[in-house]
């Protein structure tokens, strides 16, 4: 068996390893992040990814060695500006190449997230199948179960609960004297009282679950990427929707003003898209997506972790700065800790919710290969 670190591993031994660190989880939560323990008994090719994995100390620092050995040669500064200046081209070069194929629809999102529907929604759990998410969503301050409801939402203020006690115009009655005019929506999404921006949305591998999700609830979603192929890949996927999603093309690293105001977002959701940005643009991006959510929303993050396998086995050369890489493609990639995450978003003014590092064993069964995986899950309310 061929580890992450380029040794090679008998089965046994790896085995033998593993199952001693991971008998030390007990008490760690099923979920999130998953319940798959792997035990001294269990095969470890019997599934493709082992949950809640712990590093010995060797493991740990034969990472902190390779880090640094694949980070001692950097690229010239005077090289580097054009993956920053140019990030849009390499990422619509990418869109281009591999359209939808490369990614795949991210079905997990609601059981990590369930925060992404309204209440009462139902949400694909990670086999695709609908799951009740009532439990898990908790309803806003104020609601009450009935099913006599409706949701109102001020565009800037916090969600409001009326029961709907006027009766349907009968048909060839007298108009209402004082009856206010229909007013003409401001900017698309303002008459739902739930409002979701995904950042960096690609070709929707996350979009297309979540509008799958939000049929039939008041629920309007937005998404935005940098790369107009990208976003024309999702307006001409067969489930787009303008009466439930807005897709526009937008560089959240310019400040350049959204199609809603300030403080009308309930949800944000950037998932492997902060890592793509040069980690001294990040404070500034996380600040300026934060001034749009109200008050007790909420914002998502999902992202690569320090010492994962994918920046283990970068080779020379491709460092641009510290923990901060360039692929051949010309796409970037920063790898977090648990730390910088914190930092992130409290100085942005968010109260951390969750803030974890998922450490997983991820398996090759056909090449017999186990990799180390390490991503960061995190969500911040906006007090």
């Amino acid at each position: 068996l061929r580890g992450v670190h380029g040794s090679s591993f008998s089965v046994a031994k790896v085995l033998s390893r593993l199952s001693s660190r991971l008998h030390s989880t007990r008490g760690r939560p099923s979920a999130p992040l998953g319940s798959r323990i792997l035990t001294k008994n269990d095969d470890i090719f019997k599934h493709n990814m082992w949950d809640h994995v712990q590093w010995t100390e060797e493991e740990k620092e034969n990472a902190r060695q390779k880090a640094k050995e694949n980070s001692s040669t950097q690229i010239p500064l005077k090289e580097q500006g054009t993956f920053d200046t140019e990030a849009c081209q390499y990422w619509d070069k990418f869109y281009q190449m591999h359209q939808e194929r490369f990614f795949k629809d991210r079905k997990w999102l609601f059981l990590e997230f369930p925060e992404l529907l309204p209440y009462g929604a139902k949400g694909q759990n990670a086999n695709g199948r609908l799951g009740d998410q009532q439990a898990s969503h908790p309803r806003p301050t104020g609601s009450s179960p009935t099913d006599t409801e409706t949701r109102l939402q001020q565009p800037n203020g916090p969600t409001h609960h009326h029961r709907n006690t006027t009766p349907p115009d009968h048909q060839g009655a007298a108009p209402e004297k004082n009856k206010a005019p229909k007013q003409t929506p401001t900017f698309p999404g303002q008459q739902s009282s739930f409002r979701i921006l995904e950042v960096g949305c690609g070709v929707g591998n996350s979009v297309f679950p979540i509008l799958s999700s939000i049929k039939e609830t008041d629920a309007y979603l937005y998404c935005c990427d940098f790369s107009p192929c990208a976003i024309q890949l999702v307006k001409d996927h067969p489930d787009y929707s303008d009466s439930m999603c807005h897709a526009f093309v937008h560089d959240i690293c310019e400040e350049a003003s959204f199609p809603f105001p300030p403080k009308s977002l309930d949800v944000i959701l950037a998932v492997f898209v902060l890592s793509s940005i040069h980690p001294e643009r990040t404070q500034g991006i996380v600040k300026r997506l934060s001034t749009y959510l109200k008050h007790g929303g909420i914002f998502l993050f999902r992202d690569y972790g320090r010492y994962d396998f994918s920046q283990l086995r970068f080779k020379k050369g491709r460092c641009l700065s510290e923990n901060f890489y360039t692929r051949g493609d010309g796409t970037c990639v920063y790898f977090f800790t648990k730390g910088e995450v914190h930092d992130l978003f409290s100085s942005a003014g968010l109260e951390e919710i969750q803030n974890l590092e998922d450490r997983r064993l991820q398996v090759n069964r056909g090449k017999k290969v186990a990799m180390h995986r390490v991503w960061m899950q995190s969500k911040y309310r906006k007090l």
